[in-house]
């Protein structure tokens, strides 16, 4: 095995999914501000996310909406507007 191809910060971390507070304890350099504890009683660098293989209906099978920064509001806005300026073209 080669010496020295893993970065000085690799080392494990929490990931919460925000949308599923599912927690995961995986090998990571991501960059942490926070500390949690894990179930083994130690403590680790805590990482969140919005969405993950809990959440992401591909994985799950459930066909939610996941909407944090208004994104779905503001296509179905563009949307309609579309659709009305085709029907008075027409």
């Amino acid at each position: 095995m080669k010496k020295d191809i893993h970065s000085k910060n690799y080392r494990p971390v929490i990931f919460q999914d925000n949308s599923s507070k599912v927690r995961f304890l995986i090998s990571s350099t991501v960059d942490t501000k926070e500390n949690d504890k894990w179930e083994d009683g130690k403590e680790y660098p805590l990482y969140t996310v919005e969405i993950s293989s809990a959440s992401h209906p591909f994985y799950t099978g459930n066909e939610t909406v996941i909407d944090t920064a208004g994104r779905v509001e503001k296509f179905k806005a563009r949307s309609a507007a579309s659709s009305a300026n085709k029907a008075k073209k027409a």
